[in-house]
């Protein structure tokens, strides 16, 4: 009989893995919750299939949740796990190579057929030899034939009994690293109040799996993480990003006054902040599902038009089909929030995989001349501050301001410490009052001296008839005019207004030291990868830094002053270099390197500091 060996960790990374249908999103979420009520810090990264539903039992159709739970704020659901649950030989051979060297490997054994062996792609009957994992810790759970004998006693039918493996799995695991039952028992009452046999089927199940970790000896590792050091006090929740950059833009309506529309059609991976959206009725929101991505934004244009705070919500294929309604939202000078969640392409690509692969799109997707803000959001958490600060500068400003998000922080959840509402800033919207008779006419685009917008009209309003749509308006005055001169004024106009957002923008900041010998340069969600990578190595005593940006047209006014004080530059981006070619036309004085991934998966923090030590090295 193996000893156990009880391990006090400052963190602990679980994979949970199986087919598309064995509930392993629901079970990640389930322990991700749990350890952030414990208020552990964790990070976490869905990882499931394209297909709606793949072969069963094949490599297409595993489905994964990875999640790092740490007694410090962790900043990445981490490269390798600890424990890898996989509840078939295909989510096995999918995930073995995501194991540390002291691995502990849960596997369903009843799943280990020889035919289902053979459908996962395997050479051999004995799948731990052929992947040579003999030397790990595996632990064979009987976890299908001890769900059924858990449910015995019950009136369900064998498929009702069967999507409860999964709380077997989790109930283990929960013993396994020292957590308790008592949340995940709460949230199966409350989400299945309506059918209480299948909600006792699921607790069931869910003690099982915990008492069979109790009482057999086949876990020689059982992980204690160490109490949590690194919250701030405060009430917290964990949060996903779509679910972040939902609320953040019903913040921004309560703070400016104006009432929240989105009109979108849903893609995979942004539909789920429409349907938060569509859930807050009781906050005065306004959704409409349309039936295609044109018809989408040109109904948020519409709303914008008649004074609502418009948003609109696609993915890289939908941002395409937008494009000419974005040109329409630029030239009439409207406010208008949209918000991509980049996923892997071209064309239907990867739609369930992360890349940053829509920036140019983003940039320069349009025709003629037409500029708009962009930002990124760097974590889950901070899409409800981007999307906040999108809604108040497309508001305070008159333009439409893309906010770019990806699946890795859309999907990935970590804890939000829940802001005072009265330490966000209030939105002041240009709005135009109406005019009495016999006062001057107004002018739809006479612009103010601090960001040269245009005033904001709304229809029926007295005194402020205008015309408006997409043909060229003479300046000040508004009208429709086609003069030569009128349109390049009129272009650079435009152009000002965005350049002059980065005067109400935050300063760029850099973790590390104010000059040296690397500084690391990313956007968008590959900040929590940079950022590990760049603490671990000025641990090791490397001369790195990071420079994350979130602004990126205008880029922060200091960005030059910073890039002129490091001796080399390396920009980190998940696709071939878009970020890297743009500061390289916006600011060519300067040198870059760069180190890019494209393979529809985060960067792992090893393979960073692999990279940037080859030109700390060069």
């Amino acid at each position: 009989m193996e000893e156990r060996i009880e391990k006090i960790v400052e963190d602990i990374v679980i994979r949970f893995s199986g087919d598309s249908g064995d509930g392993m999103q629901m079970t990640g979420t389930l322990f991700t919750e749990t350890a952030a009520y414990l208020g552990n810090g964790v990070s976490t990264f869905p990882d499931y299939p394209s297909e709606i539903r793949a072969p069963q039992g094949t490599v297409s159709g595993v489905s994964g949740f990875q999640v790092h739970v740490g007694s410090k704020k962790v900043t990445t659901p981490g490269d390798d796990c600890d424990i890898l649950v996989a509840m078939n030989p295909a989510a096995l051979f999918a995930n073995h190579v995501w194991l540390k060297k002291i691995a502990t490997i849960v596997v369903n054994a009843d799943a280990f057929t020889e035919k289902n062996i053979e459908k996962a792609g395997f050479k051999t009957n004995d799948p731990f030899e052929e992947l040579k994992l003999k030397g790990y810790n595996i632990v064979y759970a009987p976890i299908s034939s001890m769900t059924k004998e858990a449910c015995a006693d019950l009136d369900l039918d064998v498929k009702s009994v069967n999507k409860c493996r999964n709380m077997f799995a989790l109930g283990l695991c929960f013993f396994m690293c020292d957590r308790p039952l008592h949340f995940t028992e709460k949230y199966i009452n409350t989400k299945f109040g309506k059918k209480p046999l299948v909600a006792e089927a699921n607790i069931l199940v869910l003690n099982a799996g915990f008492n069979y970790g109790a009482n057999t000896h086949t876990l020689s590792n059982i992980y204690k993480i160490s109490s949590a050091e690194h919250l701030q006090k405060g009430r917290y929740r964990s949060i996903n990003g779509n679910e972040a950059a939902a609320w953040g833009l019903i913040a921004a309506s309560e703070k400016s006054g104006r009432p929240l529309f989105c009109g979108s059609y849903p893609i995979t991976p942004a539909t789920a902040i429409l349907e938060a959206l569509a859930k807050r009725r009781d906050l005065g929101v306004k959704t409409l599902q349309a039936e295609d991505e044109i018809a989408g934004i040109c109904t948020s244009i519409g709303a914008s038009y008649a004074g609502n705070l418009a948003a609109t919500t696609t993915s890289g294929p939908g941002l395409s089909l937008k494009s000419e309604a974005l040109g329409l939202a630029v030239m009439t000078e409207l406010p208008l929030v949209v918000i991509d969640v980049q996923r892997g392409g071209p064309s239907t690509g990867l739609p369930t995989k992360v890349e940053q692969s829509d920036l140019n799109q983003a940039l320069w997707g349009r025709n003629g001349e037409c500029p708009m803000p962009v930002f990124a959001a760097s974590t889950p958490s901070d899409c409800f501050h981007k999307s906040f600060m999108a809604a108040k500068i497309a508001m305070e400003h008159m333009t439409p301001v893309m906010l770019l998000t990806d699946c890795f922080v859309a999907n990935g959840s970590e804890p939000w410490l829940i802001p005072s509402m009265k330490d966000y800033p209030t939105i002041t919207p240009p709005v135009e009052e109406a005019r009495e008779e016999g006062s001057e006419p107004f002018h739809p685009y006479t612009r103010d001296e601090l960001r040269h917008a245009r005033k904001w009209a709304f229809p029926g309003v007295k005194g402020l008839q205008h015309r408006i749509g997409g043909l060229e308006k003479k300046h000040g005055v508004g009208s429709l005019c086609h003069e030569a001169t009128n349109h390049e004024l009129m272009t650079y106009n435009r152009q000002e207004k965005v350049d002059r957002v980065a005067n109400f923008l935050p300063e760029q900041e850099v973790y590390g030291s104010e000059s040296g010998k690397v500084l690391i340069v990313g956007w968008g969600g590959t900040y929590g990868h940079l950022l590990s990578a760049t603490q671990e190595m000025r641990a090791e005593g490397k001369d790195v830094s990071l420079c994350h940006v979130s602004y990126i047209n205008p880029l922060p006014k200091n960005i030059k002053d910073i890039f002129a004080k490091y001796e080399k530059i390396v920009v980190c981006e998940l696709n071939l270099g878009q970020f890297v070619g743009y500061l390289r036309m916006t600011n060519p004085e300067f040198v870059y390197s760069q180190y890019n991934k494209v393979q529809g998966q985060p960067f792992t923090v090893t393979e960073l500091k692999e990279n940037i030590a080859k030109l700390l090295e060069a």
